[in-house]
């Protein structure tokens, strides 16, 4: 039952994720939040996204979300839209991008170092609990 509500929780800050990412991109037009912002929060998305099907035991998952979303912005790199034939597809397009930026595998590292604490606070907050604290 603690797992099924574990993976609801993810997917319900998945969904709000999802839309703040969605109004940043739509409404947001400044040098600051929708660059970079944006690009922190894109890696916490995935993570909650895959918190909804791997809820607990996987200890490194900020570390694999970062080399996903690294891989993402290198594959930018080699046109990767293009090769694939995608660059008609909006949507696909904007989802994968289009123009590779250092800083946006630095934003990706902040965001899985900020998962990184979250793991290791909530696995302190899991081990103070079955200690009786």
């Amino acid at each position: 039952m603690e797992k099924n509500m574990k993976r609801i929780g993810y997917a319900i800050a998945t969904v709000i994720l999802l839309l703040i990412e969605v109004l940043i991109a739509i409404y947001v037009h400044d040098a600051f939040v929708r660059p970079y912002i944006g690009d922190v929060l894109v890696v916490v998305v995935i993570y909650t996204f895959i918190r909804i099907f791997v809820p607990e035991r996987c200890k490194l998952l900020p570390l694999y979300v970062f080399i996903f979303a690294a891989l993402v912005e290198a594959l930018q790199m080699f046109h990767i839209v293009e090769a694939l034939g995608w660059q008609k597809n909006r949507f696909l397009s904007i989802l994968v991008g289009s123009v590779f930026d250092w800083k946006d595998i630095l934003c990706y590292a902040v965001g899985c170092i900020l998962l990184g604490v979250y793991e290791v606070l909530k696995r302190k907050n899991v081990k103070g609990r079955t200690n009786g604290v």
